[in-house]
C-alpha cells in the first residue's frame, strides 16, 4: 500500500489471525492442507483482501491449495463476518507467495559462493 491505513491495517491484521484457525476447523476440502498465510493486504476502501499464503510441497500442491481456497473463499469471508464486528467484510482472493522460495534460493546461493570462496584461499 503506498500510503498507511490504519483501520485497513487492522483489518488485514485480524484477518491474519482468524484465517488460518477458520481455514484448519472450517474448510473440508482435501486440496487444501498446510499452509502458512504470510501477509492480507487490505485496500483503502476495506472491499478487497488479496491473502498471500505459502505451503509445502511442489507446484502441483500449489495449484491444488489454490483452488481449493478460491473455492472456499465464499465460505470463509461468510465464517470471518461472524467473528469480525465489520459492516462489510472484505471479498477475498489468494495468491501463492513466493518469497520464502526465492529466500531461500539466495540463502543455497550464499552457501554456495561461500563454499566455493573457501576452497580458494585469498592470495595476499
Amino acid at each position: 500500500m503506498p500510503k498507511d491505513f490504519p483501520r485497513a491495517r487492522r483489518v488485514a491484521d485480524q484477518i491474519q489471525r482468524e484465517l488460518p484457525e477458520l481455514i484448519r476447523q472450517e474448510v473440508k476440502d482435501p486440496r487444501v492442507g498446510m499452509l502458512t498465510i504470510t501477509e492480507v493486504e487490505v485496500n483503502r476502501d476495506m472491499e478487497f483482501a488479496k491473502v498471500f499464503f505459502t505451503t509445502l510441497g511442489g507446484q502441483a500442491e500449489h495449484d491444488a491449495c489454490l483452488e481449493g481456497l478460491r473455492r472456499a473463499s465464499g465460505f470463509l469471508r461468510t465464517q470471518l463476518s461472524h467473528r469480525m464486528q465489520l459492516r462489510v467484510v472484505p471479498k477475498l482472493s489468494f495468491v501463492y507467495d513466493t518469497s520464502v522460495e526465492y529466500g531461500i534460493k539466495l540463502t543455497h546461493l550464499i552457501e554456495s559462493a561461500l563454499a566455493e570462496d573457501a576452497k580458494h584461499p585469498k592470495d595476499e
